[in-house]
Order: structure tokens, then C-alpha cells, then sequence
């Protein structure tokens, strides 16, 4: 361990010079002074150093501090620094006051007086795996007055030569464009008393976020909260050329282990930004094994442009370590479209069906004959099976009523394959399709964020709903596990997955084994060697009460064990349909085959199932995915230890003796 120690800017000294040496002026006018802090009008103060805080660089962590000190109006000198024995590298260091200790003894008689006070104003930090710099400790009190004018510390460096003094403008240059972003104004210009209205323009600033005065604090608060009590938390900043605050993407540890389990399909709830709210976000969501919303990350956008989503796409990506979803649904935005297509071009983009059908009211409400129409543009969507059966039910609708040339029709007529059922027959969607009239997909924050909630009590609200979202997941976990669902028929299938799936899949499930009763009819149409097509005739209610048959066909492979119904029920929900299974019994054949029972409906999924569990392919390099690989085993023990008491035992033991053979291995390093 060495010291290090600069001369105390504490004395009286000439004003604008620190210890002898000239500072230089920022400008040779006269500053004008904000009325509310004594600080140069349009300058922000630097945001106090807080525990969390990274770094790229040493260096980059003391110009920070130094230059926060300044503003303060204190100086700074390096109390310890820590270096490994070997490469003599800097690995820790703790900057300080410069009033604080005091002088030692051999140095008490000489005549310069007493300056130091004991102050204890100090932050502790050091080297992490990431590499960066981070504050783990940090006193803000001083004990002694702060001085009016603003000095600058002058710190050793290592051959014994000073540093350099920069200007004001230089210093702010160097220091970390994160904790510069974050305390500039809303509007940009850094003035508190400015007259403008706080209300967010989505128009003013396409580059950069609106924010309220106090807005960019609660974020770096929240980052910082999150960093030092949340393992695995991940977040990314986006700023402009001028520094301002552009984008955010954030997810922490749970949320994060989630993207393994249930990213194959995730939906982009863009409504609070497409909506113009006060808290510009976007949520990536998922479907978990209880048929839940999972929250996948989050963002604030500084507007529906194609460089704010592939800027949050390529986040979310990295977070991921690079693995793409399967599909993709998002609302009908040409920029989210051409993001998808630039960020995850492997993957299958289809358009949310029920944001299509919540915009028919406000699209055709003002047309002659409203009802009709959307009646018959229900029935297009809702009641066709067949590509040829929508093709002609569209174009009676256009011709019948007239509307050829709606402009709105006419764009959905030409995106009709990303969003109509009967041309996403072969997509899987886990639930988020909303393809059966009446369904759709509540927003990840209802009722937790609406039109003019802030900013800062919206980051208040995540967390609430996060842990409300959190609770709901694992009571749904401790019923599936320690109950048995009531059986409703004496069918073979319904036995089989009562004892697999959750209990909310498997109620969905066994709605369709009891609608078994309702197709009267099972016959072959056609036989092609071992594949056989069977038509299912099945009583529905229709309009007015009133039953109406409907012909579903279904193909049927025994060598294959391939069951595939024209209503796709399996593609668009993940468990099979009444029509299948009536063919499946027809054939009798007593159980579902395996390959139509998702692992991800399963009771035990997240304890059988470890994302990317292959330690063969982590880079021996790479720190990172050393960390991810980890996190992603230890969490399984997790999973497993939460099973009842003695469980939770056994894996507090396992974990407690495996942190102490790490400690072993540190020590035989050392």
C-alpha cells in the first residue's frame, strides 16, 4: 500500500490559484451567476459521488471526483492506492478530502500551522471483473467549511512529476459521459428557472430524451440502487454528440435469467411511447409457464425513430449474449419494422392482432353502414381457415361496401401475412397471437403507468409492479407443485397432463378435452399412405345463440406420431385443440405425444431446464459469459432449494461449501 498526497488547497490563497499554480480562465467575461446555487448559469452541478458508480479508467474515476470536489468547493488528494505485487498495476485506491487526518508527529513543530481537520469526506473503490472502476464506499460529510471559491487538486503521479492542470471545460470533457448526461436540464439548456412548460414534445428534441427537471436523477439513482443490490443487473446508456440523454435499456437479474427461459417470443409494448405519455417506455415482454406476462427489459426512447429501436434491440441482444427470438410481435410501426429486420433478421415479425382490432372503431367508425362492415371484416379475420376462404371474404367486403380504396384497409390488405391467423398458421406464439375474437394482450404496466404519470414516481411504480409480477409467478409455482388439479372426464389425456403442465396451462388444456364432446363427428377424407386427413365436425355458438356446424380438417401421420389441425391451436397457443385430440382418441392412440408437450408449459420447467447449459462453449477468456454461465447454474439450485425446507437446506450448504472452496483457491493465489 503507498500514499500519495497533494498540497491542501485550505490555506488562504490568491483568488483563482490553488498552491502557486495559475488556473486558467474559462473566459475572459464576466460569468453570470445562477440566483438559486451561486454556479455559472446553464452549468449543472456534477451528481454526488454514490456507491455502484463505474468507471472506465482511474483515471477517469479521479478527474470525476475532482471535479465534483471542485464544484463543492473542496480539494482532493489520494489517500491509499493498492497495487498488485507482481505487474505493479493499480487495483485500488481511496481519494479523499484533503483536510482529512492530521499532521504527524515529526511534522507538528515545524511552523507552517495546523490545516487538517479529520475530515471524513472520502470514496473507496477499486478494480471489478468487468474491469471498470467502482465506488463500493462513500462518506459525503465534511467537517470543516467548504470554500467559496472553487480550487483545483493537484495529484502526484507515479514518476513524482504533477499532473497537468486542466481548464474547467477540459476536466468536464474527460469525465464520464454518463454522469455528465445525467445532470443536464430537461429541455437541454440547463437553466432551473426557465419559463418553458413542462410537458413532453416528442417534436422538439428527436435526439435526445425530454426530460423534467429531477428526471435524470431518479434514473441514475434507480441505475445506481439497482447495480449495488442486484447481481446481475444489466444496464446501457445512449447519448448524443452533445451529451444529452438519448436512451436507456435496462434489466435486472431475474427479469434477465427470464430471457433464457421464455425469449423464444416476445412482444414490444411500445404504447406509452406510440401514445406520447410522460414516461416514454418501451417493455420487452414474454410469456412464462403459467401463461403470465414476464417482464424481458425495458427502455426510454427519445422517440419512435428507427435508431432509438435498433439502438434497444442491439442492448437487449447484448444482454442476451446474442441470442435472436423466434418471433417477434410488435404494433404496425414502420420503424419498429425496419429495426426488426436490421437487429434480429432471422427472426419470424408478426403484427399484434388485437392492437389491428382495437384501431377499427377509430378506422372505420365514420364509414356508412359501420357495423355491417365490421362485422364482415370480423368474420374475414375470425371465422376464415383456409387462405382462400379470407382472400374472398375480403373481397366481398371491399366490393359489397365500397371501401376498395380505404386507405387503412387497403395498408392491413397488404400486411395481411404478418398479421391475419390464416397466413400465420406455422408461427408459434406462445399465447401472445390473441387470435380468437376478444382476446388481447394487456400492457406489462397497466395500471401502474398512465398518460401523465412522471417519470420519477413511474421508476418508484416498476419496482411495485416487478415484485407484485414476482409473487403472482412463485404462488403459481407452489400450487402447481403441491396440488392436483380436479379431473373433469375420465379421458386419458387429461390424466396424462394433469401431472405435467402448470396449473394454469393445464386448465386451458382441459377446456379442450371437455369441448372433445362437442365435435359429433370424426371421418376420413383422404388417404395418402400414412397420412390420413380427417374431417372433425364441431357444434359451435354462433351469432344470436344459435348453432351453427363448422368442418375442421385435421392431418393425422401414426409412423410419425404428427397430429396438425387447420385451426392451428397448437401454433398459436402451444397445446393441442379438441379437433386433435378427437382424431388422436379416433386412432386409439392413449396418450399425447411427446412432441406436442412443450417443455415450457411444464411444472418443473425452470428447475429442469438451465439456458445454454454447455460450459464446453464458454470463452476461457471472457469474464462475462464466465459470469452468465454461473449465475444461469447457480440459479438452478436456486429453483430447486425453493421446493419445501429440507430442500433449502441441502442447497444453503452446497452453496455455502462451494464459496468456501473458491475462497480456497483465492488463497492459494495469494
Amino acid at each position: 500500500m503507498e500514499e500519495e498526497e497533494a498540497p491542501s488547497c485550505n490555506d488562504q490563497l490568491p483568488e483563482g490559484k490553488c498552491d502557486g499554480e495559475s488556473m486558467k480562465e474559462r473566459d475572459s467575461e464576466p460569468t453570470e451567476l445562477d440566483g438559486q446555487n451561486g454556479l455559472p448559469e446553464g452549468k449543472k452541478e456534477f451528481v454526488a459521488p454514490a456507491v455502484g458508480m463505474e468507471f472506465e479508467s482511474y483515471d477517469d474515476a479521479y478527474n470525476y471526483y475532482n471535479c465534483y470536489a471542485k464544484e463543492v468547493g473542496f480539494c482532493v488528494r489520494v489517500k491509499n492506492s493498492w497495487f498488485k505485487r507482481n505487474s505493479r498495476e493499480k487495483y485500488g485506491a481511496v481519494l479523499c478530502c484533503s483536510n482529512q487526518g492530521f499532521k504527524r508527529i515529526k511534522d507538528v513543530n515545524r511552523l507552517r500551522k495546523e490545516t487538517r481537520t479529520g475530515c471524513p469526506a472520502m470514496i473507496r473503490m477499486r478494480v471489478v471483473d468487468s474491469k471498470r472502476w467502482r465506488v463500493l464506499e462513500v462518506t459525503h460529510e465534511h467537517n470543516h467549511l467548504l470554500g467559496a471559491k472553487i480550487y483545483k487538486s493537484i495529484k502526484k503521479m507515479g514518476s513524482g512529476s504533477k499532473r497537468k492542470l486542466q481548464s474547467s471545460s477540459d476536466a468536464e470533457v474527460q469525465t464520464i459521459k454518463l454522469y455528465r448526461a445525467l445532470v443536464i436540464d430537461a429541455g437541454g439548456n440547463g437553466n432551473p428557472n426557465s419559463n418553458v412548460r413542462e410537458v413532453r414534445n416528442f417534436s422538439e428534441h428527436p435526439n435526445q430524451l425530454n426530460l423534467k427537471k429531477g428526471d435524470s436523477q431518479a434514473i441514475y439513482n434507480y441505475l445506481c440502487r439497482m447495480q449495488l443490490t442486484n447481481p446481475n443487473f444489466f444496464y446501457l446508456m445512449d447519448l448524443n454528440d452533445e451529451g444529452h440523454l438519448r436512451n436507456v435499456f435496462w434489466v435486472d437479474s431475474r427479469c434477465r435469467a427470464s430471457c433464457g427461459y421464455f425469449g423464444d417470443v416476445i412482444y414490444i409494448d411500445n404504447a406509452c411511447l406510440s401514445n406520447r405519455y410522460e414516461t416514454p417506455l418501451v417493455a420487452l415482454v414474454g410469456i412464462n409457464h403459467h401463461g403470465q406476462t414476464v417482464l424481458l427489459g425495458c427502455g426510454l426512447l427519445a422517440g419512435e425513430t428507427v435508431e432509438s429501436y435498433t439502438w434497444l434491440f442491439k442492448a437487449w441482444f447484448t444482454c442476451v449474449s446474442g441470442q435472436c427470438p423466434q418471433n417477434i410481435i410488435t404494433d404496425r410501426c414502420k420503424a419498429l419494422q425496419n429495426a426488426i429486420a436490421e437487429v434480429f433478421p432471422k427472426s419470424n415479425h408478426r403484427f399484434s392482432l388485437s392492437h389491428i382490432m382495437k384501431k377499427v372503431p377509430e378506422k372505420l367508425g365514420g364509414l356508412r353502414n359501420y357495423d355491417a362492415i365490421r362485422k364482415t371484416f370480423f368474420k374475414a379475420v375470425f371465422e376464415t381457415l383456409k387462405v382462400i376462404e379470407f382472400e374472398a371474404a375480403w373481397g366481398f367486403m371491399v366490393q359489397r361496401f365500397g371501401v376498395t380504396d380505404h386507405e387503412w384497409l387497403r395498408s392491413l390488405y397488404e400486411d395481411r401475412a404478418r398479421w391475419a391467423p390464416v397466413y400465420l398458421k406455422d408461427t408459434f406464439f406462445a399465447g401472445l397471437s390473441a387470435s380468437r375474437p376478444g382476446e388481447s394482450v394487456n400492457p406489462f404496466f397497466d395500471k401502474y403507468v398512465h398518460k401523465q404519470t412522471p417519470l420519477k414516481e413511474f421508476l418508484d411504480k416498476y419496482e411495485l409492479a416487478l415484485q407484485k409480477k414476482h409473487k403472482e409467478e412463485t404462488l403459481a409455482d407452489i400450487e402447481s407443485r403441491n396440488s392436483s388439479p380436479t379431473l373433469r372426464t375420465r379421458c386419458s389425456f387429461e390424466l396424462q397432463l394433469s401431472k405435467l403442465y402448470t396449473r394454469e396451462i393445464f386448465k386451458k388444456f382441459q377446456f379442450e378435452v371437455e369441448e372433445m364432446y362437442s365435435c359429433f363427428s370424426t371421418t376420413q377424407l383422404h388417404v395418402d399412405g400414412p397420412i390420413i386427413i380427417f374431417l372433425v365436425k364441431e357444434r359451435v355458438l354462433a351469432e344470436g345463440n344459435r348453432k351453427e356446424i363448422r368442418d375442421y380438417e385435421v392431418l393425422y401421420n401414426r409412423t410419425a406420431s404428427e397430429v396438425r389441425c387447420i385451426c392451428s391451436c397448437f401454433n398459436f397457443y402451444g397445446y393441442l385443440c379438441r379437433h386433435a385430440l378427437c382424431v388422436l382418441n379416433f386412432n386409439g392412440v392413449e396418450e399425447v405425444p411427446s412432441k406436442y408437450i412443450l417443455s415450457r408449459w411444464k411444472k418443473d420447467y425452470k428447475r429442469l431446464y438451465v439456458p445454454d447449459q454447455d460450459s464446453n462453449n464458454v470463452d476461457a477468456v471472457d469474464p462475462m459469459q464466465w459470469f452468465n454461465q454461473l449465475y444461469r447454474s447457480a440459479l438452478q439450485v436456486v429453483e430447486e432449494g425453493a421446493i419445501s425446507l429440507d430442500h433449502y437446506k441441502v442447497a444453503l450448504q452446497t452453496l455455502e461449501e462451494s464459496l468456501n472452496r473458491v475462497h480456497e483457491v483465492e488463497e492459494k493465489q495469494d
